[in-house]
C-alpha cells in the first residue's frame, strides 16, 4: 500500500494537480453539507475574510487529503478534532497526513472542537500567531 501511495504522490507532483482535484469534488461537497457544529461555527469566524482579511477555504483538498480549513495564500491548514482523534490509530493517521502536508510547506494547526465554543478568542489568537510568522 505504501508503494501505491508513493506512486500516487509522484503522479500528483508530476501533474501539478494537487489542489481541489475534480474526482474529490463530490466528497468535499458532502463534507461541507454534513459539517459538525464546531466546523460550522469556526467557518462563521473565518469566511468572507473575517480573520485579518485572509481568505480561507472549507473542505479544501490537497493531494489525496481534504483539509477542514485552508488559507492557501498563507499555506495554513486548520483541523478540528473530535473524540475519534483520541484513538491511537487515528493519531497515527493524522501524524502521517500532517507530515505529508508539511512537506508541501503547509503549517497544520489542530484544535479540539471544544475550543471553538469554550475559547474562540484563544483559537483565533493561535491562528493569528501563525499568520504573523508567515508575513
Amino acid at each position: 500500500m505504501v508503494d501505491s501511495l508513493v506512486s500516487y504522490y509522484i503522479y500528483l507532483m508530476v501533474n501539478k494537480n494537487l489542489f481541489n482535484r475534480k474526482e474529490l469534488k463530490p466528497l468535499r461537497s458532502s463534507l461541507r453539507k454534513r459539517s459538525t457544529s464546531a466546523e460550522a461555527t469556526l467557518w462563521q469566524m473565518l469566511k468572507s475574510k473575517k480573520l485579518d482579511g485572509k481568505k480561507f477555504r472549507r473542505q479544501y483538498s490537497i493531494g489525496y487529503y481534504i483539509a477542514d480549513f485552508c488559507c492557501p495564500s498563507e499555506k495554513l491548514i486548520i483541523e478540528l478534532d473530535g473524540d475519534p482523534h483520541g484513538d491511537y490509530q487515528i493519531i497515527q493517521k493524522d501524524e502521517k497526513r500532517d507530515k505529508y502536508l508539511e512537506s508541501l510547506g503547509f503549517t497544520v494547526l489542530r484544535f479540539e472542537n471544544r475550543f471553538v465554543f469554550q475559547d474562540p478568542e484563544y483559537l483565533k489568537d493561535e491562528i493569528r500567531k501563525v499568520l504573523s510568522k508567515r508575513n
